[in-house]
């Protein structure tokens, strides 16, 4: 005969404590005792007691869910990059007792625009915003006085908590190692300029230039792609070789897609990657290591972002201190086959 399951009234009873007591302990609320808190957690192993999820706000007036937006078109063209920080978010939550719904969202909003479900039934405690989103995305979510964490994206309009990435510091390492390596004619192409990170990543690159005496050539950049797909990438490094009369003997590229872009057209132009052109991407996502050649780039810790982010939304939930908190996370330099280095002695930075 199958065992009856325990319910949240078992527990209560042999703990000698009321059913709201125990959902304050299931949920890892403050306001309980440290015996108390014990007690019940035993009794909770002792009876293997797993709280339904529509009955953990009985006491908390919580829902124990997380919600996770991002736009369609960064699920749809960067999903091996949001899909890796989503499932940091994942594993993180688990921890903590608390599930994720992962929804996504038009880039821009209409009138008609759907509202997500779970913010309709006001079933998430917070919400975790991934990459760029639309202005009135964020009014929406802030309407509903809910803690917000946002990755890889901040509008100066909003002061929100966020994780993002220490996109200068990786850009100058990719430069140091290409100038180092020999290269002084380095093309730099991105899309979605007005996105935090891309500019960022783009200001950098002028920066290095400037501060090793290297001109800065409009020749050289191609940033006025839409996004940051890999078909952008290679109508980027089209126009730049077929336009410019210093033809680059390395491509610094805004992310890994647009690289894997670059090198599409390079090749399917009769230059050799990298003999005749090195190519360097940014974010190392699992298929820049099945390029042919193999993608040098930048690693930037995706899972970690999602866990950082759920940490601090976590703190936001369950303290009535608001406090904004800006994290970053640091990048380290992979170089793999699609690199020449020109000269014999090279340091990689870290």
């Amino acid at each position: 005969m199958k065992k009856k399951k325990s319910t949240i009234k078992d527990v209560a009873k042999k703990a000698g404590v009321s059913i709201s007591t125990v959902s304050l302990v299931a949920n890892n609320r403050p306001y309980v005792s440290v015996e108390v808190r014990d007690r019940v957690h035993a009794v909770i192993q002792e009876l293997n007691f797993h709280p339904h999820r529509n009955a953990r706000g009985l006491a908390s007036k919580t829902s124990g869910n997380i919600g996770f937006i991002l736009t369609e078109n960064h699920f749809s063209q960067a999903e091996p990059f949001y899909t890796k920080i989503f499932l940091g978010t994942e594993f993180e939550a688990r921890k903590h007792r608390y599930y994720v719904l992962l929804t996504t969202v038009a880039p821009t909003r209409t009138e008609d625009e759907e509202v997500p479900r779970f913010l309709l039934e006001h079933n998430v405690d917070g919400v975790i915003i991934a990459g760029k989103i639309h202005a009135s995305w964020l009014d929406e979510i802030q309407s509903r006085n809910l803690p917000i964490v946002m990755i890889d994206f901040e509008n100066p309009r909003y002061d929100l908590s966020s994780v993002m990435i220490d996109n200068s510091i990786g850009i100058q390492k990719a430069m140091e190692f290409l100038t180092q390596s020999g290269h002084t004619q380095i093309a730099f192409v991105g899309g979605d300029i007005k996105h935090p990170s891309i500019s960022a990543r783009y200001a950098a690159y002028g920066s290095f230039l400037v501060s090793r005496g290297l001109p800065l050539k409009d020749t050289l950049v191609s940033i006025d792609q839409e996004d940051t797909a890999a078909e952008n990438g290679f109508l980027a490094a089209k126009t730049i070789m077929t336009l410019s009369p210093s033809k680059p003997t390395a491509i610094l590229a805004a992310n890994d897609a647009m690289a894997m872009g670059v090198m599409r057209y390079l090749q399917s132009a009769g230059y050799n990657v990298p003999d005749d052109v090195s190519v360097v991407g940014f974010d190392n996502i699992e298929a820049s290591e099945q390029t042919s050649p193999p993608l040098t780039t930048l690693h930037v810790p995706k899972e970690e972002m999602g866990a950082i982010a759920v940490n601090r939304l976590v703190e936001l939930m369950q303290s009535t201190d608001k406090l904004t908190v800006r994290s970053s996370v640091g990048v380290q330099l992979i170089v793999r086959d699609s690199t020449k280095i020109l000269l014999q002695e090279v340091s990689i930075p870290g």
